[in-house]
């Protein structure tokens, strides 16, 4: 079953904002995922080359606990210069890991992750500050835009047009939501048969991001986001190569308790609680990726899959 709007939105007080630019030698964009206060957060990275910032924070046995947002966006490692402007915003709403008495005195946490999308646009032309800023701006926690839109602008999956896409899943009362800009080296496992295009590789990364309302831990959060690449190897063949920088982040808002603390045989119930939600994480995020892939539009010279689909069966679009 699926949330209201079958985005990463569902899971209550999560915003998502989109900035991008395309046309005149652009095509690139950023996408901002923000959290409410408290939300918990953890990452993992199955790609052989990432482009990340602020990764090893998430790991389990480091200091901080909580993250306020994460950026996706394209530009390679210059677009990491995007989170800045995530800082920023959230610097100016008090939002942060409090290092101070005064309200203003905080450390935003805004883990971030890069796709290779600079052969879509003009060379120099990539995600800046500004960029991260204005989708913070344009965050909402209404329907999320999909395909050429934010981190998924210049996105290109195989041989064809990538995108981003959102789903979520709702299991046991718990929404589990995620996000995922694709941007594999891989092909489409829906493509029909006899069009992958064996020469189509380059520098890739499929990223993302799936969130519950469940309280878990950091370490829980990791076993989500572990979970939600199974949901990407199910898309795309080959997944996690050495060209992917293939990323998933994981956030728990901690809206409601995984299991109640007087549950019988609490530690086994609290392990198949996050089982479950494990198991959503995988099929929303592979839902995702897909939403994303049928989404997309053209570029020049890069098809979209609805446009080999239409090829091959008309302009039927139940087909897809």
């Amino acid at each position: 079953m699926t949330g209201r709007h079958d985005a990463i939105t569902d899971v209550d007080g999560v915003r998502v904002g989109h900035h991008q630019r395309i046309g005149d030698g652009w095509a690139t964009g950023t996408t901002v995922i923000l959290f409410p206060e408290g939300t918990v957060g953890s990452v993992d990275g199955r790609g052989g080359a990432p482009g990340t910032r602020e990764t090893d924070l998430l790991r389990p046995e480091n200091l901080v606990q909580q993250v306020d947002a994460v950026c996706l966006t394209g530009g390679s490692a210059y677009g990491l210069a995007a989170a800045d402007g995530v800082m920023r915003w959230l610097s100016e709403h008090d939002r942060g890991f409090r290092v101070g008495v005064e309200p203003h005195e905080v450390v935003p946490i805004v883990p971030a992750a890069v796709l290779f999308d600079l052969p879509r646009s003009a060379w120099g032309n990539r995600p800046d500050a500004e960029f991260g800023y204005r989708a913070c701006v344009a965050a909402t926690d209404g329907p999320v835009e999909r395909g050429c839109v934010g981190a998924g602008t210049g996105a290109k999956v195989g041989s064809l047009k990538g995108g981003l896409g959102t789903a979520s899943v709702e299991v046991d009362g718990f929404t589990v939501g995620a996000l995922a800009a694709v941007n594999a080296m891989g092909e489409y496992v829906g493509l029909p048969e006899g069009w992958a295009d064996p020469q189509a590789r380059g520098l890739n990364t499929t990223i993302g991001v799936v969130a519950v309302d469940a309280e878990l831990s950091k370490a829980e959060c990791l076993r989500l986001a572990m979970s939600a690449h199974d949901g990407l190897a199910r898309t795309v063949r080959p997944a996690h190569s050495m060209f992917d920088g293939d990323t998933i982040f994981a956030a728990a808002t901690g809206a409601r308790p995984l299991v109640p603390a007087d549950a019988p045989l609490a530690p086994m119930a609290r392990a198949a609680a996050l089982d479950g939600l494990c198991t959503a994480a995988a099929d929303a995020f592979a839902r995702a990726m897909v939403n994303g892939i049928l989404a997309a539009t053209s570029l020049p010279d890069l098809p979209a899959y609805r446009d080999v689909r239409f090829s091959q069966r008309g302009t039927d679009q139940s087909n897809l």
